[in-house]
């Protein structure tokens, strides 16, 4: 007899009835992520720090039926990201799926980069990491369910790049601690913890890179065997996928989302 049943192969990507926190909610991946959750039959519980923004994506999200709420934070703050977890909770009971996608970058030379704006980047992109995954870990843990992190790091975590001192040595340190963090949590408590990273995908901060006739972009389509760059909806299949059954036997992993960047 084959060992596989039936019913897992027809739901193992299934994320029906979870409850997924996703962070930088109003970000360009961040948003896309969690309408994802939504469409999947998630429940969505959103934050960032733009209560305007937060409220607009809720409005939409539900006028398409997505059962979803938010909760104003920042995650590099820890009062913050408590209060966060126990309004989650409180609407939801609980959290099965952490998505976190926020994320800043201010590029500088080294030499004219300032102590604080270093160490403000790395706030923002490798500590506000620490702090929701271990809150949210704690949850987990207390609900003895098991869960799912998903963590978005980049392709400049592997590669170092001129005026990125803060951007690749903060996503290089959130690459590590997801390591670190599926050693601590995925055997004894059955928490997966992963992250996907991705190159440069459409923003509003980076919609200047796609003009087909600048240098930017052809350069970097030299280094894109897939012939194209990002955009944020490439990124709902590795989401999804690391947010369900399917993905159960994988954690710690550095997905490479980025269109075979690192292979030429």
């Amino acid at each position: 007899m084959v060992p596989v049943e039936k019913s897992f192969v027809q739901n193992m990507f299934s994320v029906e009835g979870k409850v997924a926190l996703v962070t930088g909610a109003t970000g360009a991946l961040g948003c896309v992520l969690a309408k994802a959750y939504g469409y999947a039959g998630a429940k969505v519980f959103m934050t960032g720090r733009n209560d305007k923004k937060l409220k607009a994506l809720e409005d939409e999200f539900k006028a398409e039926g997505i059962d979803c709420g938010y909760f104003v934070a920042d995650p590099a703050k820890e009062e913050d990201v408590d209060a966060l977890i126990k309004a989650c909770v409180a609407k939801y009971g609980e959290i099965n799926i952490l998505a976190v996608a926020h994320g800043f970058n201010k590029p500088q030379n080294v030499l004219e980069q300032s102590v604080a704006d270093w160490q403000y980047i790395m706030d923002a992109d490798c500590k506000s990491v620490y702090i929701v995954t271990k809150y949210v870990a704690h949850q987990m843990v207390a609900q003895g369910k098991g869960g799912k992190m998903v963590v978005v790091t980049s392709q400049r975590s592997k590669r170092g790049m001129a005026g990125y001192t803060g951007y690749c040595t903060s996503k290089g340190g959130a690459d590590l601690m997801v390591s670190c963090l599926a050693c601590d949590l995925t055997a004894k408590y059955g928490i997966n913890v992963n992250s996907i990273c991705p190159t440069v995908f459409r923003s509003d901060l980076t919609e200047w890179m796609f003009d087909p006739d600048s240098a930017v972009y052809k350069n970097f389509l030299n280094r894109e065997p897939i012939g194209r760059l990002g955009e944020p909806a490439d990124f709902v299949g590795y989401a999804l996928f690391l947010s369900s059954a399917a993905s159960d036997f994988i954690t710690g992993s550095n997905a490479d989302c980025s269109g075979g960047y690192l292979v030429v």
